[in-house]
């Protein structure tokens, strides 16, 4: 007489007491990043109170980490993606004006693995802290058969708030306007589906341990250096901006351009700024077109304000890690 074997979740591939017992493990680091706002946690909705504005426009963003996930699954190093998916996020709704006011994550596994996820979430603790907002939920899923083995995905979802006469949104923007870039520590989130072409990784992972003296490190430290989140640094500066653009995927040419009113273009000084020695080396170990560089990655530059050219010494003063790279022109 044969045994039948019953099904369970757990023998489908999904162990909801595992994803609990993180949750309980992550919930005190969690709580730290909490502003006296938040109302609750660990129910079907987070809930923040928003109070002292006059005109409150709420600005929200999500995005992921993109293929950088895979150099930090193949290094052990979750926690800097974690800081990572945070400072993208708070990045792009700074292009607003807006302050972060809360945080919440998505993470899909094939399997859970509790150190990866506890690292994960330390990462975005510690950056939601640097950035002045709280980490006030998340989901986590097990799932088979769609996630290989190894294999994950982190997003987040920011939302921020600005009063309504302090948005920024470029439409005063005008010729002779001055644009001041922002250094960025390397790729950021943005071109590794091409860096890991042009290196081999998935063919040879041993190459992220590679030396190399242009770097003064090794590939897989130069490869996961992490996107610089700038709200702290821009904030004193926020009332002399026109425009900001955060240099994510599509370079500086695709995001600056959305910012531009009509009538007007983006005249870019070359050699204005320092471009890190992993674009280089990504452009001669792949032989890559310089224009396709500068469409993939950022190159040097995570972020471009622009300002009215009598406000940039000023702005320069308070911001002396800035340099100035262009300039508004009339539109051809």
């Amino acid at each position: 007489m044969s045994s039948v074997v019953k099904k369970t979740y757990a023998r489908a591939g999904v162990d909801i007491q595992v994803s609990d017992e993180i949750k309980q493990t992550i919930s005190r680091q969690v709580r730290s990043t909490f502003s006296p706002e938040v109302l609750n946690f660990g129910s079907f909705g987070s809930m923040f109170r928003l109070e002292g504005y006059r005109a409150p426009v709420l600005v929200s963003s999500v995005d992921g980490v993109g293929t950088k996930i895979r150099i930090a699954s193949l290094l052990g190093r979750e926690d800097l993606v974690g800081i990572d998916i945070v400072n993208h996020c708070v990045n792009d709704i700074l292009c607003c004006g807006a302050k972060p006011l809360f945080f919440l994550d998505y993470i899909a596994m094939e399997k859970m693995v509790p150190e990866r996820v506890e690292k994960m979430i330390a990462g975005m603790v510690q950056a939601c802290r640097d950035a002045g907002c709280s980490l006030i939920g998340g989901e986590s899923a097990e799932m088979p058969g769609i996630y290989a083995r190894e294999r994950y995905d982190l997003v987040g979802f920011v939302v921020g708030v600005v009063e309504s006469e302090n948005i920024i949104d470029g439409a005063s923007i005008k010729v002779g306007d001055v644009m001041l870039g922002l250094p960025s520590s390397g790729l950021h989130t943005n071109g590794y589906s091409l860096a890991r072409q042009v290196f081999g990784v998935e063919e040879n992972p041993a190459c992220l341990g590679s030396f190399y003296p242009e770097l003064g490190e090794t590939l897989g430290e130069a490869l996961l250096k992490n996107h610089i989140c700038y709200y702290q640094r821009v904030k004193p500066v926020l009332s002399y901006i026109k425009g900001i653009a955060h240099i994510t995927g599509g370079g500086i040419k695709g995001n600056v351009s959305r910012i531009l009113p009509q009538g007007v273009a983006a005249c870019f000084q070359k050699g204005s700024w320092s471009i890190p020695a992993i674009f280089r080396l990504i452009q001669e170990k792949g032989n890559v077109d310089e224009s396709e560089m500068y469409k993939a990655f950022n190159m040097g530059v995570g972020m471009i304000l622009v300002c009215a050219g009598d406000s940039a010494a000023e702005v320069l003063k308070m911001l002396p890690e800035a340099s100035v790279i262009g300039s508004i022109t009339k539109s051809p």
